[in-house]
């Protein structure tokens, strides 16, 4: 069974907690690593904990949620060996997980909506790695990381 790590800032606050039932609801595990009221938080504490669950092999994917998914994003792919994608659409929810083996999303709650949320972490969670023409690339993006002590 798929563990999914999520956390949020207070932006994201109500939309995790409604993204958490709909995860369960397709039959995942959720791990909450907070944040747990609407009081502010720093996202990049909460960015960090859920890249760093994934990248230690606690939670299979992560779903992270901010006002735009932008710094969540970003500080996500702070941390070595982790693959995290701002997912506004279902061409790049799927694409990021198909062709890119991404293992974090990130969504905005000021620009993404119950219904658009559960449709995008849905495909997100099922899309599998397609693997073949974009391994080489995949390598090179490691090879990046190394070069530069990542």
């Amino acid at each position: 069974m798929l563990k999914v790590a999520i956390g949020s800032d207070q932006f994201g606050f109500n939309l995790k907690e409604d993204m958490k039932d709909y995860i369960r609801e397709l039959g995942f595990v959720i791990q909450d690593y907070g944040c747990h009221n609407i009081e502010p938080v720093d996202y990049p504490d909460v960015a960090l904990n859920v890249s760093l669950a994934v990248k230690e092999g606690k939670a299979d994917r992560g779903v992270l949620i901010c006002g735009t998914g932008v710094g969540m994003a970003i500080t996500a792919n702070k941390v070595p060996g982790i693959r995290a994608a701002q997912c506004p659409d279902i061409v790049t929810a799927y694409r990021s997980r198909f062709n890119n083996d991404a293992q974090i999303m990130a969504l905005g709650s000021w620009i993404t909506g119950i219904d658009a949320a559960r449709m995008l972490i849905k495909l997100f969670l099922t899309t599998e790695y397609g693997g073949g023409a974009t391994l080489p690339k995949l390598a090179k993006i490691a090879d990046i990381e190394s070069r530069f002590g990542q």
